[in-house]
């Protein structure tokens, strides 16, 4: 399988949401990826369940919602409704993390899980053949437009080798400082999921860099 590309609304320009969307539309995106933020578990608010369902209405491409939420079970419905096709979840929020990812697949979701970049990898080991994919972030999450976080490639490297170890089919996914320049070693790390922000939206060329990225081997 050839790598994917999550383009990252939160770096889109607000102002001319729609046609930014648009521009996804038309790229070589797979996914578009929305992140949600509450002010607790991360030092920032994004939005809510009305910009997910109004984005419904316009993205052809798969919704990509990654909650960077406190109790992110109380909501899973709610995100299923307003159109997630696939939901990740912080480990680091989840309490009873098994519940919460069989929840998820219920309503006809794809499940996820994310790890910060100081929760070691081992973590997941129990999880691993329950979830559909695993984001690893690359940078602290909470903002766009921050620089990548070096060590991230020894982190994908090692879970990609607890993926081949355990036979599981799970995607692994990064976002945090993804652009042209770190994304063909990312790839050759092992990651199959490419999410990039302010290198797709801040470029004046939406479609471009997406191509860009699509087309690194």
């Amino acid at each position: 399988m050839s790598h994917l590309v999550s383009p990252s609304l939160l770096a889109a320009d607000f102002g001319n949401l729609e046609r930014d969307i648009m521009s996804v539309n038309r790229s070589y995106a797979d996914w578009l990826h929305l992140d949600i933020m509450d002010g607790v578990f991360v030092p920032n608010i994004s939005f809510g369940f009305s910009v997910v369902e109004a984005v419904r209405k316009i993205s052809e491409k798969p919704l990509d919602v990654h909650l960077m939420i406190i109790e992110p079970e109380r909501w899973i419905d709610r995100f299923a409704d307003a159109g997630a096709s696939i939901l990740t979840v912080h480990y680091e929020a989840c309490t009873h993390l098994n519940r919460v990812v069989n929840h998820i697949r219920e309503r006809g979701m794809k499940a996820g899980v994310s790890l910060n970049p100081h929760t070691p990898v081992k973590s997941l080991e129990y999880i691993l053949e329950y979830v559909d994919m695993v984001l690893l972030m690359t940078v602290n999450p909470g903002y766009g437009g921050q620089t990548f976080i070096g060590n991230s490639y020894s982190r994908i490297k090692e879970l990609k080798e607890m993926r081949d170890a355990g036979g599981h089919d799970f995607l692994i996914q990064v976002d945090g400082g993804v652009e042209k320049t770190n994304a063909g070693k990312l790839i050759k790390a092992g990651v199959d999921v490419l999410v990039a922000g302010s290198y797709v939206f801040k470029s004046g060329n939406v479609e471009e860099k997406i191509k860009s990225l699509k087309n690194i081997t």
